[in-house]
C-alpha cells in the first residue's frame, strides 16, 4: 500500500473503484505523464500571477488590501485542499482554484520578507526549483528509490514536522512559543534544515505517486489531483527555504 507524507498524496489516492485496471477507460481518458507535468505548469501559473499582482500591491504600500489577500488565500486555499482531498473528481476545477489563492498568499508572504530581508525571496525560489530539479533527477535516476520503508519515514516525519507546528499555534494563541526553533541559533537553523530536507523528500514521493498513477492507468482527472500534490510540496518547500534563509541572514 502506497503512502506519502504529502497529505494530498494518501495511501488511496488511486484507489478509484475500479479505474485503475478498468479496460473500459480508454487510453485518451487516462492520466498521463505529459498531461500531469503540463497541468503542473499551468498551476504554477496560476499561482505566478496574483502572487506577482499581491506583490506589487505591497510594495506600492496598500498594506491593507495585501493582508486582505493574504487571509482570502490561505483560508481559501486550505478549504480547496481539504475538499479536493476527498473529492477528487472536482480537481480539474479546484486545483486551478487552489494555486489562484495559494499565490495571494504567497505573494503577501513573501513582500513582507522581501521588505525585511532584500533579495531573500529570489534566493529561496531559485533553491526551491534547483531542489525540484535534483529531487526529479535523484529519482529518474534510481539514486532515491520510493521504497516502502523510505515512504513509511518520510510520512512519519511529516506528520512529526505537523504536529509540532500544530503545537506552535496553539501555543501562539497563549502569547508563548516552542523554545528555540523558531531563533537564529545553532537550534532553529537546525530544525529548520531538517524540515527543508524532509519537504524535498517529498518531492520524491509526489513523483512516485503521479508514476503510480499513470502505470494504473488511472482516469484523466488525476493529472490535475497529481499536479495539486506537487504544487502542495513545492508551496511548502519554499516557505520553509524562507525561514531557513531568514534565520541566516538576522545573524549577519
Amino acid at each position: 500500500m502506497m503512502k506519502s507524507g504529502n497529505p494530498a498524496l494518501g495511501s488511496n489516492t488511486f484507489s478509484i473503484p475500479n479505474a485503475a485496471r478498468n479496460t473500459q477507460i480508454g487510453v485518451d481518458d487516462r492520466m498521463s505523464l505529459q498531461g500531469t507535468v503540463n497541468k503542473s505548469l499551468l498551476l504554477l501559473l496560476f499561482l505566478l500571477v496574483p502572487a506577482l499582482y499581491v506583490w506589487n500591491q505591497f510594495f506600492q504600500g496598500n498594506t491593507g488590501f495585501v493582508q486582505t489577500a493574504m487571509w482570502v488565500g490561505v483560508i481559501g486555499g486550505l478549504i480547496c485542499a481539504v475538499v479536493l482531498v476527498f473529492k477528487k473528481t472536482m480537481a480539474p476545477f479546484l486545483a486551478p482554484a487552489y494555486a489562484i489563492l495559494e499565490g495571494l498568499a504567497l505573494g503577501g508572504i513573501s513582500g513582507y520578507f522581501e521588505m525585511r530581508y532584500p533579495g531573500i525571496v529570489i534566493q529561496a525560489v531559485g533553491l526551491t526549483f534547483g531542489v525540484l530539479a535534483a529531487m526529479l533527477m535523484a529519482y529518474k535516476s534510481g539514486l532515491i528509490k520510493a521504497t516502502e520503508n523510505f515512504k513509511l519515514g518520510v510520512a512519519a516525519a511529516t506528520g512529526g514536522i505537523f504536529l509540532v507546528y500544530m503545537v506552535g499555534s496553539v501555543m501562539s494563541f497563549f502569547g508563548s512559543q516552542i523554545p528555540m526553533i523558531h531563533d537564529n541559533g545553532i537550534v532553529g537553523i537546525g530544525f529548520s534544515l531538517v524540515v527543508v530536507v524532509i519537504a524535498s523528500l517529498n518531492l520524491v514521493m509526489d513523483f512516485d505517486f503521479i508514476e503510480q498513477g499513470v502505470d494504473s492507468g488511472a482516469p484523466k482527472y488525476m493529472e490535475w489531483y497529481g499536479a495539486f500534490g506537487l504544487l502542495v510540496t513545492l508551496c511548502w518547500l519554499y516557505l520553509e527555504m524562507l525561514r531557513l534563509l531568514s534565520k541566516l541572514q538576522s545573524r549577519n
